[in-house]
């Protein structure tokens, strides 16, 4: 299972962004987008929505690996 940095990495290339692209789209710097794609910091919590839109990619998905298609697991 690859984790949070691995997912946001594949969603930025499958755009094929650059991390400067994604940081401009962010209003973050490169800087910030290369430490959470190399796991050194997690992007803050007001940013998780805009991330969905311009990865285009859910919520669930990113941060938790899960499609949007999958059921969780039974408790």
């Amino acid at each position: 299972m690859s984790g949070f940095q691995e997912r946001l990495k594949s969603a930025r290339q499958r755009l094929g962004l650059t991390q400067e692209a994604l940081a401009e789209e962010l209003n973050v710097t490169k800087a910030s987008v290369s430490a959470w794609e190399n796991g050194r910091e997690k992007p803050g919590f007001r940013l998780l929505p805009k991330l969905r839109v311009v990865l285009d990619v859910s919520l669930d998905d990113l941060i938790c690996g899960l499609d949007a298609d999958r059921e969780l697991p039974a408790e």
